[in-house]
């Protein structure tokens, strides 16, 4: 097997794995973790496991889409001229976006809202009412904004003779976590976290701009593949210290206020934690995978080439299983577990399905 086949498993893996946390941590938020979702089984409930999990997760995984978004989007555009590179991210982020924004928010809406029985009646409703939004699509939104903007700045200015030829010390990367938590908790003062510009919760992308340029800054010298184990210890543990407080933290042991934004200590403890929790677990992962989970299989094949499309599909798929089983008396983490793998394997064949149509594997 070529180096090159073991490095694309590597990063194939790694989109599995997170396209699967995205479901999890939706489903999670379903049965009473922390944020926003369509629909929740108990409205008011809080169950600290599943918040514990969805803090977690916001800590690291959708930052980590946005490193890899960064590394393959500088090798995409080394293969193409702009002009195709802007027709590649119109095709391949522009239409599924507009697609959720226009099709699949109103109808995941409506299965929220809703018997089965009424759901055609609703989702005309829905539209009617312009009910529009990108939901977990923000993610594509995002990234258009983001490629505009570096090839603006490539323009003027060649990015890849800034490129580091070496992997950042401990001391930097220590300084640029500590420089996000303040620039963060800065930015959450005005707008906190929960709350949307252009549906963007901008509390959380000054880590997602820094992981994002990171990402195309690494691609030169093939940085993500360097990554080793001595490299990677130091953070693992900070990144586990700083887990192991999050208990405290949520029984308001360590502060007070609230954590989304504002003059209080909870919020500049959440601004920290959160790049402190993510370095360790990027890089582990990172890690861990190349040495691990190198090695290609007829099944992550196949499941690579259909997670974007999990991504895409999954808000209405979880909100139709979570809602189906609501009646049932059910323990809910049960039920969480249930709905995420029925949710992740659900959108799997539906993909497969649209596959099946002319042109869409363009775009998927």
């Amino acid at each position: 097997m070529t180096a090159s086949a073991q490095r694309q498993a590597h990063f194939d893996h790694l989109r599995i794995l997170l396209t699967f946390l995205v479901v999890l941590h939706h489903a999670a938020i379903t049965y009473g973790g922390s944020g926003g979702w369509y629909w929740r089984e108990l409205p008011n409930a809080s169950v600290v496991p599943l918040i514990m999990l969805n803090a977690i997760d916001q800590s690291f995984f959708m930052g980590f889409f946005f490193l890899l978004s960064g590394y393959f989007m500088v090798a995409s555009l080394e293969r193409k001229t702009t002009a195709s590179f802007l027709i590649d991210r119109c095709v391949r982020l522009g239409i599924p976006l507009l697609f959720y924004f226009f099709l699949l928010s109103p109808l995941t809406i409506a299965l929220a809202h809703d018997s089965p029985a009424n759901i055609a009646e609703k989702y005309w409703l829905m539209i009617k009412e312009q009910q529009f939004g990108p939901g977990p699509l923000w993610f594509a939104e995002a990234l258009l904004i983001f490629a505009v903007v570096y090839l603006l700045v490539n323009k003027f200015v060649d990015v890849t003779r800034w490129s580091p030829a070496r992997l950042p010390g401990f001391i930097s990367l220590l300084l640029i976590a500590l420089g996000l938590g303040i620039i963060s908790f800065i930015v959450r003062l005005k707008i906190p976290v929960g709350h949307e510009v252009l549906w963007l919760q901008l509390g959380f992308f000054p880590c997602y701009v820094f992981l994002f340029f990171a990402g195309c800054a690494a691609y030169k010298h093939q940085l993500l593949d360097k990554v080793n184990g001595k490299y990677v210890m130091p953070w693992v543990i900070i990144s586990l210290t700083a887990i192991s407080t999050l208990p405290f933290a949520l029984a308001h042991l360590l502060g007070t206020g609230a954590f989304e934004g504002g003059w209080n200590t909870n919020a500049v403890y959440y601004a920290f934690w959160d790049p402190l929790t993510a370095w360790g677990i990027i890089l582990g992962l990172l890690w861990y995978f190349r040495h691990f989970l190198s090695v290609p299989t007829p099944l992550s094949q196949w499941t690579a080439r259909r997670v974007y499309g999990v991504f895409i599909f999954h808000a209405p798929v979880l909100v139709a299983i979570s809602v189906m089983l609501g009646p049932f008396a059910i323990n809910p983490y049960i039920k969480f577990i249930v709905a995420s793998l029925l949710t992740f394997v659900s959108g799997l064949l539906l993909t497969s399905l649209f596959l099946r149509f002319p042109g869409v594997r363009k775009i998927l």
